[in-house]
């Protein structure tokens, strides 16, 4: 990815899994009865149980007055919303009502030492609960039309109920309803008892009167109208150049990280173009006509980031295959990322194909390596098809772009190949530092010199002498996961032996791989094989929480480095004659699209770096009418 993809993958260590609805809602009663005990004063007590007594008061006024509130909000939020069209779960919905809860908390502390501290009184206090309340709903207006997608009207409705739950309880327990004349005599008998409860209520409420509730609806129109200027001015750029809605990925970026939503690929959807990939398969069998190992390359990149596209890519192959599994990283870059999962099951289905039309030979040559420039080729023909594993370790590079290989591959051919499968060794970067992350694009030295390679590798392919082929495969899970930057498919050897020569061929179920680890393997794999690669998929299921997490960054060296040489000592053993056959078919995929990665990733960074900014100004603005407001008021 290049720095500005880097920047907004780093954007994910922002979010968390949301806690349980349950979780949330009994915080937020614990805060709001310690809340209680701050806040209220039933009197003082000489003796401890009386005291307890006291204490357990305070801290029911709490739960009551700011608890309840926030129970409704939790409860009724999802239903409310899920009833209107949208999206939102009880799990965020819970957790969404306890951050309101602290705004509300927060704004009364800080008030209430100000007016000790200053003549302004209880009143100032009640002052503040109105522009919290109001504050709260727009805060919940504006997470309720970004994870709904719902349009403001109908987004209020659901953001209201934890600032209308508190209004009504301060209307009821304030005996506001005195001030006004509501129906007859009759419904004053029935109703006042119910509607005017300050006897039972703290005296502190007392001070709440209609100017307070008229306030508050007039400040929350305001704030709701700023938060739909600040939607508005935010999702322009995004609709004029790329045709969505940046609610829509701030809904699906944070569903997938807190929740394991597929709603980001409904939202990379609308971005989606066609491509027609190749999708190369080399399968290997045994005498009696079982599948021993196969390798399948389609030119996509197996992003963006978790499961969603294609980012877990290879597992999906290893469960689809008879033999051993080899999803190695073709060139290709970020714009061939899948829009969905559905995409895989299209280029399986290619692969499929190109299986079953595979004529298989017991000639191969021995291994060779090339290099012109930066670029290093191991290549090694099997009939007249070949297989080209490309790095520039020590160098550090990340992504080949499509054309570039796509050109390396027919250049290979030129020589009197048939199919090629060229794989993207993806084995030696220095993570997301500096601008230039080692992108190999059309037109660069880098380019050139692995196109030069790819032409030097088929001259040497196409004359060099054949030998029966024997193969031996191995592979290990490890005790790793996706947060040590290994994927479910461990590390996998084949190593091939043409002619007393052997060749051994790593790959390792990540992301890229730290500096030197690559050079540390090959070395210890010479003392048992003549020429060796360390090869990674590239999967993005270890990048669902970090965006940088190579092959050695969280894991010790020397483990990995010994793991491998036991691995190459088992595929050695494992060696049995076998013959080979390669073929290529065509699948049309949906992906991202040329320059959409790059677009949608300098727009998203825009908006965290211009947003900020953005909202601070539309907040002091909305702020400074309400304080105007209050004073004419």
């Amino acid at each position: 990815m290049t720095a500005t993809q880097s920047d907004l993958a780093g954007l994910s260590r922002f979010i968390f899994r949301a806690p349980n609805w349950y979780t949330s809602l009994g915080f937020a009663l614990l805060l709001a009865a310690m809340a209680g005990i701050a806040a209220f004063d039933s009197g003082t007590a000489t003796e401890s149980w009386r005291r307890v007594f006291i204490l357990g008061q305070d801290a029911w006024e709490g739960i009551f007055y700011i608890g309840i509130p926030t129970v409704i909000a939790s409860v009724g939020t999802a239903g409310v919303d899920r009833f209107l069209g949208g999206k939102l779960t009880p799990n965020r919905s819970s957790l969404l009502a306890l951050v309101c809860e602290v705004i509300v908390v927060v704004a009364l502390t800080v008030a209430a030492v100000i007016s000790v501290l200053t003549p302004l009184g209880q009143t100032f206090v009640f002052d503040v609960l109105v522009v919290a309340l109001s504050s709260i709903f727009a805060f919940r207006l504006l997470v309720v039309m970004a994870v709904s997608r719902s349009s403001l009207p109908v987004a209020a409705v659901p953001a209201s109920i934890q600032t209308v739950a508190s209004a009504v309880l301060l209307f009821v327990y304030s005996g506001t309803v005195r001030f006004l004349e509501v129906g007859g005599p009759l419904l004053q008998a029935y109703m006042m008892p119910y509607l005017a409860r300050a006897d039972r209520a703290p005296p502190e409420l007392l001070v709440v009167g209609p100017n307070h509730f008229t306030l508050l609806a007039i400040t929350s129109l305001i704030y709701a109208t700023a938060v739909y200027v600040f939607v508005r001015v935010i999702d322009r750029p995004w609709e004029r150049s790329l045709g969505v809605s940046m609610l829509d990925f701030l809904r699906g970026f944070i569903g997938h990280i807190a929740e394991g939503s597929r709603e980001l690929e409904d939202f990379f959807e609308q971005l989606g173009q066609e491509a027609i990939v190749p999708v190369t398969v080399l399968s290997f069998k045994r005498f009696d006509g079982t599948e021993k190992a196969r390798w399948i390359l389609p030119m996509i990149h197996p992003g963006p980031m978790g499961e969603i596209g294609g980012g877990n890519f290879p597992e999906r192959v290893a469960s689809r295959t008879e033999g051993l599994a080899f999803p190695p990283h073709a060139t290709a870059g970020h714009d061939f990322n899948l829009v969905t999962e559905r995409e895989v099951d299209t280029i399986l289905d290619a692969a499929d194909r190109a299986y079953r039309k595979i004529t298989y030979s017991r000639e191969a040559t021995p291994s060779v390596r090339v290099q012109s420039g930066e670029a290093k080729l191991l290549a090694q023909g099997f009939d007249d098809d070949a297989l080209l594993v490309s790095t520039y370790a020590p160098g550090f590079a990340d992504d080949v772009e499509y054309a570039v290989g796509l050109s390396a591959a027919a250049e290979a051919r030129t020589a009197g190949l048939d199919d090629v499968l060229l794989v993207d060794a993806h084995n030696s970067n220095n993570g997301l530092d500096g601008a230039d992350l080692g992108h190999v694009t059309p037109g660069s030295k880098r380019s050139f010199d692995m196109i030069a390679a790819a032409g030097d590798a088929g001259t040497h392919l196409v004359t060099a002498p054949r030998g029966e082929l024997e193969l031996g495969t191995a592979w290990d899970a490890t005790p790793w996961t996706p947060r040590d930057g290994i994927g479910p498919l461990g590390v996998r050897v084949t190593v091939t032996a043409v002619s007393d020569q052997t060749t051994a061929y790593v790959l390792v179920d990540g992301n890229n791989m730290e500096p030197g680890l690559r050079d540390r393997v090959v070395e210890r794999l010479d003392r048992v094989v003549d020429v060796s690669e360390v090869m990674t998929t590239d999967t993005h299921i270890v990048n669902t929480v970090e965006a940088d997490n190579q092959v050695g960054a969280a894991i010790d060296h020397d483990e990995f480095v010994a793991l491998v040489a036991d691995l190459v000592d088992a595929a050695l053993v494992d060696r049995e004659p076998v013959s080979a056959g390669m073929a290529m078919e065509r699948a049309e995929v949906t992906v991202f699209g040329n320059d959409r990665t790059e677009t949608l990733a300098s727009h998203a960074n825009a908006v965290v770096s211009m947003g900020g900014a953005l909202a601070a100004a539309v907040i002091l603005a909305a702020m400074a009418v309400s304080v105007l407001i209050f004073f004419l008021a």
